[in-house]
Formats: structure tokens, C-alpha cells, sequence
């Protein structure tokens, strides 16, 4: 088949079920992706959320698989984290999720995770992209078949991770109608949490409306009135997280971050520093200078900062939307597991009464722009982004990057105060209007 286009991206392969991602295009990234494995029966996992088009693309993917000589297996609906953990216990050669993550449920997409749990790199996507278009060889057809207890295996995964006792706490937890509408309950549950659910009853289309991470105001409002002390939201694929505290006010991963960092740091498990991204808060920064931990900037992008977590031989990351990592654990961002190490160091306290770090005021305004691109040859607004940061040098930052997907220039700027905040962004989002719009 005809792609005429680079099909990964930033996260895999995604866009709207039935229109791009097709069925065709998912047995072509099936058969391509089992043949550009070394093993002779290639084993793949598959899992999926729980998106109407979900057991489309699932089955869809499990031929292209089979038709390429690999054994595809069925996990059904699990966390992406979950494919992750599973793929390296159970020594299989890859898996892949199909999911769009927080995106609506008319978008699906594929990723993949290599045998060693992690997301691949550019070479092998480029690989995979490259045999789509090759003449499959004539091989023996594999198999698909159901993987049964994958649930379980990540239910005890966590539970090893985790041996903490939460009984006497009450949680309220969103599942966004997502992968996580069991794991997420049935593991704070087992630990001895009194839990209450909102967003549990996924029928293929409420993925992620109004709901889980990129919709706190549910959760905000379920918390107010609730007796628990803390609540999770996360996403349609259950790979990121953020919190909300018992007085309705949200906590994103900036915060969550820095408070596993501090207690790691205090037990002396924090090997090394943090790996944080580009958007991560200028609090953030001056909390983990205050606390000695040193802070190295990725790229947008979890991806980008599990690179740099193996680079330095670190354990912690993540970004402020909410992908949290700890490599001791999985490479990738764990919603539920961050939710447990959250609460490993609440160690029953409110959410409220934590300060892990002061958020500085922000404000970020996507600007449309004809080329996303030219802004790299916008002297005068780079002369200005210059000009405002040394004015705010040691009070706050400002940051201006192109899109990685849409015709976008995103301003942002953090100062002591949001009319600061605002003005400098106003002035850096007209002058960027002048120049490229």
C-alpha cells in the first residue's frame, strides 16, 4: 500500500479510526512490524483501550502479524503501561497498543514497545515505515490467540512495586471510561483503599468526554463532595496521571513529580537528579534547587525523557501533563503506578497540605501561523524572546516553540505575577502574528 506520508509520530501512529488509521493500514503495520524482527515466530502482544473502533484495529493488527509468520496474542482492554511490563516478563519480542491516548474516540492509533518494555526508537519506526511498502515474503502463517491473566500479571506487578498499606484512606479515582476502569479501583482496592469511582462505564464512545485528565472539573467536583483526601484522573490509556486534593484544587505532574522526587531524595533512593521537559514550570526548578536535586530538560515528550533517564543512569521523570516515570518500575509513564507512589508519600496527609513546590503564574497562547517552521528564521522574534527572558532572569522564563503536529507557534511565559505573565505574552504573540502570520 500507498501511504505518501511519515506515518509515526511524536507517539506512534494515530489519527482518525476508519479515515487514516484504516484497517488496511493497521494489518500493514502488523505484518511490517513482525518482519522487521530477528526471531524466527516472532511473539507479539497486543492491547487495546476501550474505543468503539478498538477490535477493528486489534484485529486488523493481530493478521497483518500472522501473515508475516508471528504469533499474535490478545490482551484486550490494558493499560499501555501494561504492554510495557508485560511484553518483558512474559519475554516476548514486541507489543503493541491500540489506543489514542487522551484523544476523543474517533481517533485511534498504534505504538509499539520493544522487548526490553520500551517505546521504540526512530531507527526501528523508520524500519517498520520502510517495509510497508516492501513485497512480503512467503512465509508460514502464525497465529492469534487470547492472552489470558495479563490483568493479573500487572495487578501483581504493581502490588510488588508497591507494598503499601492505604486501608483507612478513601480515593476517588476517573478513569476517563478508559483502560484503566478496572486496574486503577481493583488495585487501590487490594491495598485497602476505600475507593469511589467516576467514569467506569466505557461504551466505546465516552472515552475521555468530559472526563479523566483533560477534564479535572468532574473530578474537582466529586472530590468537594467526598470525605477522601485526594483523587486521580487519568487518561484514555491510563499512562498519565493527575491529581485533585480534598478542597477541589489540581495538582499536575510538575507537582507530582517533585514530591516523589523529595521523597525519594530524603530515603536516598533518588539516584542521580530529575528529568523534566521544556514546559515543566520554573517552580518546579527553584523547588529542586532548594532541595539539591539537579534537573536536566528534555524535549516534548516522554520519549525524550526516558532517553535522557538512561542516558544519566536517573530513575524519576516526566512531564507536566502527567506522563510520570520511574524506571525501577516500567519505561514508561504508569498513571496508576505514580497514583500509588503519590500516595506512598502522602503517607496519609491531604494533598492539601503538601507543598512540593510553588507554581509560578503562566500563560500560553497558540498562535496560527502560515509555516510553523520559518519561525526558526524569525530574527526579531527571537531578538525579543531574548529581551524578555533577561528581563525575568531568576523570576521566571519564557519559552516559544513551533508544534510538532500543527501549524502552531505556542508562546509561553511564567512570572511572579499572571498581569506579568500575560502582558509578556501578549507582546511576543503579536510581534510572532507580524512576522508569520
Amino acid at each position: 500500500m500507498t501511504t505518501g506520508r511519515k506515518l509515526f509520530g511524536t507517539d506512534g501512529v494515530r489519527g482518525e479510526a476508519g479515515t487514516f488509521l484504516t484497517a488496511e493500514l493497521a494489518t500493514a503495520l502488523g505484518r511490517a512490524a513482525t518482519a522487521s524482527l530477528d526471531a524466527e515466530r516472532p511473539q507479539v502482544l497486543i492491547v487495546r483501550d476501550t474505543r468503539a473502533s478498538g477490535p477493528m484495529l486489534e484485529s486488523a493488527l493481530a493478521a497483518g502479524i500472522a501473515a508475516a509468520g508471528g504469533d499474535a496474542l490478545l490482551g484486550g482492554v490494558l493499560p499501555t503501561p501494561a504492554a510495557a511490563i508485560l511484553v518483558k516478563r512474559l519475554g516476548l519480542d514486541l507489543a503493541a497498543v491500540v489506543s489514542a491516548s487522551h484523544n476523543p474516540y474517533r481517533d485511534n492509533g498504534i505504538k509499539f514497545f520493544s522487548a526490553q518494555g520500551t517505546k521504540l526508537d526512530d531507527v526501528a519506526e523508520a524500519r517498520i515505515e520502510s517495509l510497508i511498502e516492501a513485497t512480503a515474503d512467503v512465509v508460514e502463517p502464525g497465529s492469534v490467540s487470547e492472552l489470558n491473566g495479563g490483568l493479573e500479571d500487572y495487578l501483581r506487578a504493581l502490588e510488588s512495586a508497591f507494598p503499601i498499606d492505604l486501608s483507612g484512606h478513601r480515593v476517588v479515582l476517573d478513569c476517563a471510561n478508559g483502560a484503566t476502569f478496572r486496574a486503577a479501583p481493583m488495585i487501590f482496592e487490594r491495598l485497602g483503599a476505600t475507593v469511589e469511582t467516576i467514569a467506569t462505564e466505557p461504551d466505546g464512545r465516552n472515552i475521555n468526554d468530559g472526563c479523566g485528565s483533560t477534564h479535572l472539573d468532574s473530578l474537582a467536583a466529586a472530590m468537594v463532595a467526598s470525605e477522601a483526601t485526594v483523587g486521580f484522573a487519568f487518561d484514555g490509556d491510563g499512562d498519565r496521571v493527575l491529581a485533585v486534593d480534598g478542597a477541589g484544587r489540581t495538582h499536575d505532574g510538575d507537582e507530582l513529580i517533585a514530591l516523589a522526587a523529595r521523597g525519594m531524595a530524603a530515603r536516598g533512593e533518588l539516584a542521580g537528579g530529575v528529568a523534566v521537559t521544556v514546559m515543566s514550570n520554573y517552580g518546579f526548578h527553584q523547588a529542586m534547587e532548594e532541595a539539591g536535586i539537579e534537573v536536566a530538560v528534555t524535549s516534548v515528550g516522554d520519549r525524550y525523557v526516558l532517553d535522557e533517564l538512561r542516558e544519566r543512569g536517573w530513575a524519576l521523570g516526566g512531564e507536566q501533563s502527567g506522563h510520570i516515570i520511574d524506571t525501577r518500575f516500567v519505561a514508561t509513564g504508569d498513571g496508576a503506578a505514580a497514583a500509588l507512589a503519590t500516595m506512598r508519600e502522602l503517607d496519609g496527609r491531604d494533598l492539601a497540605e503538601v507543598a512540593p513546590m510553588e507554581k509560578l503564574p503562566q500563560t500560553l497562547i497558540n498562535v496560527e501561523v502560515a509555516d510553523r517552521e520559518a519561525i526558526g528564521g524569525a530574527d526579531a522574534v527571537w531578538e525579543a524572546v531574548e529581551q524578555e527572558g533577561k528581563a525575568l532572569e531568576g523570576r521566571g522564563r519564557v519559552l516559544l516553540r513551533p508544534s510538532g503536529t500543527e501549524p502552531l507557534v505556542r508562546v509561553m511565559a511564567e512570572a511572579p505575577s499572571a498581569e506579568e505573565a500575560d502582558a509578556i505574552c501578549e507582546r511576543l504573540v503579536t510581534l510572532v502574528r507580524q512576522e508569520l502570520g
